[in-house]
């Protein structure tokens, strides 16, 4: 691979952080070699060269864009600015991006879309539809009209952003998936997720207000019994088209 994939990470716990790279390593076809890491929660935003890499990955997080500015910690105002100029960065060259859950909120915020707790979803899989212009798209051409996903947010965007296409939705959130010009994507379901990275996650964030912490034990059971490989397929689909 000439260039590697940045895989930019918001989780503050490692076993989280840690199972969520394997993943996208994984349904990715990455290896190590291929990626570049950086952990936001640790450092911050650094200065990112667009030129030295083939396109862009940003996993989930625990912080909520909607959370009043009061609220937030020093570092996740200072994610946040730096997202606001990564995406000028970005939105200035169309460049590969693919931001899965949170990645979803701080895209949809930079577009102008409101966020907000009306269309969360509890922990669990659900099915989403394509639309028509989903089924065109070239990452999701030739996928089933609808398939499952695994996702946990407490937050989504209320409308599409302005600006953007609309690709798949979904029963109770409306925008699932959108994409800003023709290469710079994000999902509010996990495309790197599967059962296994699913009960870390659950086990990880008990206390986070995603669920009440006794249902815990329920929540992995049924994650257990979930499947989600259209969903997985959007990863290696990203890196094939951009690698």
């Amino acid at each position: 691979m000439a260039r590697p994939f940045l895989i930019l990470q918001l989780r503050p716990e490692d076993d989280a952080a840690d199972d969520e790279l394997a993943a996208i390593l994984r349904y990715g076809t990455l290896a190590e070699s291929d990626v570049r890491r950086v952990r936001l929660e640790q450092s911050g935003m650094p200065e990112i060269r667009l030129d030295d890499y083939a396109g862009i990955i940003v996993g989930g997080s625990p912080y909520d864009v909607s959370r009043p500015e009061p609220q937030k910690t020093p570092i996740q105002r200072e994610i946040e600015a730096g997202f606001l100029r990564l995406f000028d960065a970005i939105a200035a060259v169309d460049f590969p991006f693919l931001g899965c859950c949170s990645g979803n909120g701080l895209l949809g915020k930079y577009c102008g879309a409101t966020i907000s707790g009306r269309f969360a979803e509890p922990v669990g899989g659900v099915d989403i539809t394509l639309t028509a212009a989903g089924k065109q798209d070239p990452l999701l051409h030739g996928l089933p009209d609808s398939f499952r996903v695994l996702l946990g947010h407490k937050e989504a965007v209320d409308a599409l952003p302005p600006g953007c296409v609309l690709l798949a939705t979904g029963t109770h959130c409306p925008v699932q998936m959108f994409r800003l010009q023709n290469n710079i994507y994000a999902t509010q379901f996990h495309p790197e997720a599967d059962a296994e990275g699913f009960k870390v996650r659950i086990n990880a964030y008990r206390n986070h207000g995603y669920f009440s912490p006794e249902s815990a034990d329920v929540l992995i059971a049924a994650v257990e019994q979930e499947r989600t490989p259209e969903a997985q397929s959007l990863l290696r689909r990203f890196v094939q088209r951009y690698g």
